[in-house]
């Protein structure tokens, strides 16, 4: 009879011996880019950042005559008395903030429509603004992004919200500022969250899948985008260790304690 609750408990004890080693066991797929067939991929000519409506932008005129190019250029402000400056400040540099219908007011030449334009798009366009009013002969036109930025969730080594320092930032330049994943995760099931008109959208991407990630409309990051890498089985478990859940690593330490025990003290 001894014999036969020692082998039975033996059983159990190897059950939960592989129960524990099975949840243990780390994700199948871990590497990147497993699709090794693919040697050449085909990205969107432009995929450089819109301006939309709550950007902020600097744009600054330069010419030969210094005093001409003034006018079109704002003044560097700041907040006094407690005072509320009318002109957006960022670090010590006056910009515009592109309204909700997609505008800005510039100097003399007054209200444009410039959502939906390009850094270069836009530059481009008031040069020829003010070259074709005859305002600015030869204006050199340069714009930059004063609150363009991307942030990173979840599974990886460094969390938070980055600057967009360029035009075309895709979501593995933005992983790679974020420390890369973290062992536990999924690298089959990364996030993106973007507002697109004036709704919230989510794209999935598979890291796994090159040929798929890079077709996927998610792969360039656009400002403001929150991506999200959750953690796999083994991470899950390992946030919700509890006394009763048998997922646990500690229940299952506990049982083949409990075993060992019960078969030593049998076979005795």
């Amino acid at each position: 009879m001894k014999k036969h609750i020692a082998g039975y408990a033996a059983m159990v004890l190897t059950a939960s011996a592989l129960l524990i080693a099975g949840g243990c066991a780390g994700p199948k797929n871990l590497a990147y880019f497993q699709d090794v067939d693919r040697t050449e991929l085909q990205l969107p000519s432009d995929a450089s950042i819109r301006i939309q409506p709550g950007d902020k932008l600097s744009i600054v005129v330069k010419s030969r005559d210094p005093k001409l190019s003034e006018m079109f250029n704002l003044p560097v402000t700041t907040n006094r008395l407690g005072q509320m400056s009318s002109v957006a400040v960022a670090e010590g540099i006056s910009g515009y903030t592109v309204d909700k219908d997609g505008d800005i007011d510039f100097p003399v030449i007054g209200s444009m429509k410039i959502a939906g334009m390009t850094r270069g798009e836009l530059a481009a366009f008031i040069k020829g603004e003010l070259m074709g009013r005859g305002l600015v002969k030869d204006p050199v036109v340069t714009v930059e992004y004063l609150n363009a930025t991307f942030s990173v969730l979840g599974e990886v080594n460094r969390q938070g919200r980055f600057e967009m320092d360029k035009d075309e930032v895709s979501i593995l330049e933005a992983l790679a500022l974020a420390g890369d994943l973290t062992i536990q995760g999924r690298r089959e099931n990364v996030v993106v969250v973007r507002t697109e008109g004036g709704k919230i959208n989510r794209y999935v991407v598979d890291l796994t899948d090159l040929g798929a990630l890079t077709s996927s409309p998610a792969y360039h990051l656009r400002q403001g985008d929150v991506v999200y890498v959750e953690p796999n089985e083994v991470r899950k478990r390992q946030a919700t260790v509890n006394g009763n859940n048998v997922l646990s690593w500690g229940f299952w330490v506990s049982v083949a304690s409990l075993l060992t025990s019960i078969a030593v003290l049998i076979v005795k």
